[in-house]
């Protein structure tokens, strides 16, 4: 009878964490991050440009459309933090080079892609001298570029519905982001009546000020986060504030035409096909047809661009808002990343989905970045997953049949793929 006040103790005290008992603690096992390259120069020469603003762009030390030497600089910087993030889980040795084998990196062809995917071997695991793989054949490659052929008509259809019977309305909505644009362009105004959408070849394009001042915007993203300064930035006028409002103009331009449920499937199907073969892989164990990597791998890391995450943001119905950013924005070196948990007592493996990006400021100033001083990230929740745990994880078998159904097996190519990329 002494011992009574002790038992009900007891008793009490296994009611209160039976809920915990049956499961144990999540670890991590495999990591795909999609990534955008880092911070390029403009795509568009500046004769081109110059017809839009009322003094001259500034000139840039690399290429058109080439990663630069900043850029270089930041994406290491995430490689540094992606290292320090994955040994703090136990995926990845902070010492030695016996995790090289276990990553696996491809970029597109472009050298902004590449020099990003070397830039994160180099980082990731410093001397290691990790490959990056990109395809050797001609031509674009399908893992980045899509397969397949859409529909014209159809392309058309689904951004007129998204545009509704007014497009118009759109452009007053974001009226003060146009403001915004032309207080820093100071140069030719565009006839706010002629936004539109057409079809271009095998294509569709957005006609009018959505789709110009996209490009502005996002160049003026690049003198920013590149460091420029003085006139070279923005021609003196170029601020945070008026940054991240003209940026509302890109946000739409992506939305429509990257994030439109048919032309995001026609363009990723191939890419989140591949990326979810891959976390089969890793699931079971085995060697998957159409898997990046070997099975026991723990890193697959895709350089790719906006577009590749717009895509599959679109497909997924994913939405984020990381602080100082415009909702979905995908500035450069911004990931979606894809983690395969396994519960350490069930067995059961769960995903789950994660967005990150470094700062304005931090890319501007090349802020060192650690778990302690980490990129702005958010959790992201996968549509249709009402099962997930608190913490978003998605039960695998849920998370896997979204997925599936998300890609369009019209627009994949699996048989090929490893061959075009160039083996393993």
């Amino acid at each position: 009878m002494r011992n009574k006040p002790l038992a009900v103790f007891i008793a009490a005290l296994l009611l209160a964490v039976w809920p915990a008992i049956g499961a144990g603690r999540p670890e991590l096992k495999y990591l795909v991050i999609v990534s955008r390259h880092g911070v390029r120069s403009p795509t568009w020469d500046n004769a081109r440009l110059n017809a839009y603003s009322a003094e001259p762009w500034p000139g840039w030390d690399v290429p058109l459309g080439n990663l630069t030497s900043h850029g270089r600089a930041l994406i290491q910087l995430m490689g540094f933090y992606y290292r320090d993030w994955l040994a703090t889980e136990h995926l990845f040795h902070r010492e030695g080079c016996q995790d090289a084998r276990r990553i696996y990196i491809r970029a597109d062809k472009d050298q902004r892609t590449i020099e990003t995917g070397r830039a994160f071997a180099e980082s990731l695991l410093p001397g290691c001298g990790i490959e990056v793989h990109s395809q050797p054949a001609p031509g674009s490659d399908p893992l980045f570029s899509g397969v397949g052929t859409p529909d014209p008509e159809r392309m058309l259809a689904a951004v007129r519905q998204r545009l509704g019977a007014d497009p118009q309305v759109l452009l007053a909505e974001h009226r003060e982001a146009f403001e915004a644009l032309r207080s820093i362009l100071k140069g030719k105004a565009e006839d706010p009546t002629a936004i539109g959408v057409a079809l271009k070849g095998k294509t569709v394009e957005l006609t009018g000020p959505f789709a110009t001042g996209s490009t502005f915007s996002e160049n003026l993203l690049l003198e920013y986060t590149n460091g420029l300064k003085g006139a070279s930035l923005g021609w003196g006028r170029l601020t945070w504030e008026n940054l991240n409002r003209a940026l509302e103009i890109h946000t739409v331009y992506a939305d429509l035409m990257r994030r439109t449920p048919y032309l995001a499937r026609a363009r990723g199907s191939n890419l989140l096909a591949h990326v979810l073969l891959s976390l089969e892989q890793a699931e079971s164990g085995k060697s998957t047809a159409g898997a990046l990597g070997r099975p026991g791998d723990v890193l697959l890391v895709l350089a790719g661009h906006d577009t590749n995450l717009s895509n599959l943001s679109g497909m997924l119905g994913l939405s984020w808002k990381l602080p100082g950013y415009q909702p979905d924005d995908t500035p450069p070196g911004g990931a979606l990343i894809f983690s395969l948990w396994r519960d350490s007592v069930t067995g059961q493996f769960s995903v789950k989905l994660r967005y990150l990006a470094q700062t304005l400021d931090q890319m501007r100033d090349a802020s060192p970045l650690s778990i302690a001083a980490p990129p702005a990230s958010q959790d992201v929740s996968m549509p249709g997953c009402e099962d997930a745990h608190e913490d978003k994880a998605c039960p695998w078998e849920t998370a896997r049949s979204l997925m599936q159904r998300a890609t369009d097996p019209q627009f994949t190519l699996m048989e090929p793929i490893q061959a075009r990329l160039g083996g393993q």
